[in-house]
């Protein structure tokens, strides 16, 4: 047993973040640029790991959600381009500048505050510029109604001085769920375009298409794709599964702690919520809500132990968890239980509690340690 396995992991499989990107990728134009999304530590995967992967992959680009998340790919060796989606205060246009990390800008002020900074430094500052076409977060707006001022408010931003405007791209709301929103935002998107090129505006990158339209749409391809839950595995709606086949990058694992006998009557957990109606085998495991392990799941969801399942037993406490290995009689103590992965998808355990994989993985707890496979041997 090694130093990382020794309580509970969670092991990423890099040759299954390989495959699915080359699964994605060849569903957009070879042309297409492919922007891999890295934010919330590669959705709780590693993102130095998974970023330097996808790196030696050749994906073109790297996103993420804020400047520390991009100065920690920078200070890791990563030169990738890369893209803070969020919020940089123009104070820190600085940092920026010298570690060659792209922006999104989504509204004229910031733009007028980076070209200040940018020009004061005297290096242009590489910018992406984000418009709301009805996913009402960030973005200068261009719905039907404000096409036109969103289309002189781009003028104006593209015309300060110290900017360099790479790309410009949107967000869909209802990708996985709405056909004829995802359409009308999508039409939004290339009206504006269109405005800005009889302008004399144009943009050298445009993208619009994050994991569920890189499944659902091709139309929205255009230069750049930028899936993020699909790289690692996992589909953002049932039923996408027809349209390439990904591999869940991650599995979740524990080791059986303790295997107890206990009596009929027996109370189990915090509150007393189960009490045992049988005579009965329970497994303790090391793993609880501090490591991302939701208590909501208590009493209901299932683990695999070998080739059993077996189903928790009352509350998941912070550290530890019981399961019912009565009909498991092999189990013991050192065994490995499978949380999360091929045979016990998070997804169960997303649709358990009303929210979705995303929540789940990016939950998992730093002091999970992440064991890195690939190649065919552990890194």
């Amino acid at each position: 047993m090694d130093d990382m396995r020794k309580r509970t992991w969670a092991e990423i499989d890099l040759d299954r973040l390989a495959r699915n990107y080359r699964a994605l990728r060849a569903l957009a134009d070879p042309s297409c640029k492919f922007m891999g999304v890295v934010k919330a530590n590669a959705y709780g995967h590693g993102a130095v790991p998974v970023a330097r992967a996808l790196e030696s992959l050749g994906a073109e680009y790297l996103s993420v959600a804020c400047l520390d998340e991009a100065l920690e790919l920078r200070e890791a060796g990563v030169q990738a381009p890369i893209l803070i989606l969020g919020l940089t205060p123009p104070e820190y246009a600085g940092a920026l500048l010298e570690h060659g990390i792209a922006q999104t800008v989504g509204d004229l002020e910031t733009a007028a505050a980076l070209s200040a900074a940018a020009t004061a430094a005297g290096k242009p500052l590489t910018v992406h510029l984000k418009v709301d076409t009805g996913m009402s977060r960030l973005g200068i707006l261009c719905d039907e109604a404000h096409l036109e001022g969103a289309a002189e408010i781009i003028r104006r931003a593209c015309a300060l001085p110290g900017l360099r405007w790479e790309g410009i791209f949107t967000h869909f709301a209802n990708a996985d769920g709405d056909e004829a929103y995802t359409m009308r935002q999508f039409t939004r998107f290339l009206d504006l375009l269109d405005r800005l090129a009889a302008r004399g505006i144009v943009f050298p990158i445009r993208h619009c298409a994050a994991s569920a339209a890189v499944l659902n749409y091709p139309c929205t391809h255009l230069d750049m794709i930028r899936p993020g839950i699909a790289l690692y595995g996992h589909y953002p709606a049932p039923g996408m599964e027809l349209t390439c086949a990904l591999e869940p990058v991650m599995t979740l694992k524990t080791r059986v702690a303790a295997v107890r006998d206990l009596p009929a009557g027996t109370a189990v957990s915090y509150g007393c919520t189960r009490v045992l109606e049988r005579d009965s085998r329970v497994a303790v495991l090391p793993v609880g809500y501090a490591d991302g392990y939701f208590r909501l799941f208590s009493d209901a969801l299932e683990v695999q132990i070998g080739p059993g399942r077996a189903h928790l037993l009352g509350r998941v406490c912070m550290d530890m968890c019981m399961v019912d290995v009565t009909d498991l009689p092999g189990v013991s103590p050192g065994d490995e239980s499978v949380l999360y992965g091929d045979q016990a998808p998070v997804e169960a355990g997303a649709d358990l509690v009303g929210t979705i994989q995303y929540e789940l993985l990016c939950d998992v707890s730093p002091r999970v340690p992440r064991v890195y496979l690939g190649g065919g041997r552990e890194d």
